[in-house]
């Protein structure tokens, strides 16, 4: 078998990314949306809206899933689309006024939920992570242009 020191720390990432996603989701279904639901409101919370582009490069949901969770979030009248006035081919999706009251609802509780759990944390140790995260994200952007 190969040698590889990196892999603790690979599945070390991969069960902190699923305990977080797990422990996250949980909160976000008792607030009676899914995970993909969430996301965009969250992202569409306090901006005038977003180009369906936009709103998968910040969700980092995929074109066909977006679609599909945007109809339904239309359908329950959180979200509406309109036409770009800069491009005819693109909509601008954004939050309604329900939307903006459902926003202003689970958003401020799901991170209160979450800083619940980083309260195990000091402050110097959420700044090493934040930092040691920004640095291992950087790794992979630099590496991701090979």
């Amino acid at each position: 078998m190969l040698d590889y020191p990196i892999l603790p720390l690979i599945r070390e990432l991969a069960r902190c990314y699923q305990s977080f996603e797990v422990y996250s989701s949980h909160h976000i279904r008792s607030l009676g949306l899914t995970k993909c639901q969430f996301d965009i409101i969250a992202t569409l919370g306090n901006r005038a809206g977003m180009s369906f582009r936009e709103l998968g490069e910040q969700t980092l949901i995929t074109k066909g899933t977006l679609t599909g969770v945007v109809d339904r979030l239309a359908e329950k009248n959180l979200v509406r689309r309109m036409s770009d006035a800069n491009d005819g081919r693109s909509q601008i999706v954004s939050l309604t006024e329900q939307g903006e009251l459902l926003f202003a609802e689970v958003f401020p509780r799901h991170l209160q939920y979450l800083n619940e759990a980083f309260a195990a944390l000091g402050a110097d140790e959420i700044a090493q992570m934040q930092t040691m995260l920004r640095r291992l994200g950087s790794v992979f952007n630099q590496s991701g242009n090979r």
